[in-house]
């Protein structure tokens, strides 16, 4: 019985010791070359679907129309499309993070699924407001506002069909279209009194 007990206590001790020293001698992969951990997808991606499901905004306070789209290709133009890439033009970078940040507006490679176009708006909005720890999501709350991050949210969710043309050129990384001048107005001058 003494065995016993003797080996559950070493066990108590030797195996946070072994753990703090993996960790402090850097033993641990946290390079983004270095392999993931056993169920590392399984251990982050399981909480993190159970919290959005749990907090999912399941119907956007804002219409799918055209004046939100473009407000929302410049937002993404501005805000996300360095690391998730342009329309036709992926993040030089975005590949290379881990884990990589998808590419939002590529199709999936087995199958028509355009970046995040099937996940509901809701809970690319989470994302966006929120961020997700360790993969480089950072959290837009401090920096858009709710109809900001919604905007580009149901953004997103459209990938897969026809956006505007104003959208498609900012983001295709295009310089906005000029604004034609206004003519001046002719004004109307009363003859002039002898």
């Amino acid at each position: 019985m003494s065995r016993v007990l003797l080996g559950l206590v070493l066990g108590v001790i030797l195996v946070p010791v072994a753990v703090l020293a993996w960790f402090h001698f850097g033993a641990v992969p946290v390079a983004v070359s270095d392999p993931p951990l056993p169920q590392e997808r399984l251990i982050t991606h399981v909480p993190l679907n159970a919290r959005i499901d749990r907090e999912i905004v399941k119907t956007p306070p804002l219409q799918v129309d055209e004046e939100n789209l473009v407000a929302g290709a410049e937002i993404y133009r501005d805000q996300c499309a360095a690391c998730h890439g342009f329309h036709g033009k992926p993040s030089s970078f975005g590949a290379h993070m881990y884990p990589s940040a998808p590419p939002l507006w590529e199709k999936h490679r087995n199958n028509d699924v355009v970046g995040v176009s099937d996940d509901p708006p809701g809970e690319t909005y989470w994302k966006v407001a929120n961020g997700i720890r360790l993969t480089g999501m950072p959290s837009y709350k401090p920096i858009l506002g709710d109809t900001q991050m919604w905007q580009v949210s149901l953004l997103l969710a459209n990938a897969d069909k026809p956006l505007p043309q104003a959208a498609l050129d900012i983001l295709r990384g295009q310089p906005p279209a000029p604004v034609p001048a206004s003519t001046p107005s002719k004004k109307t001058t009363a003859p002039a009194k002898n």
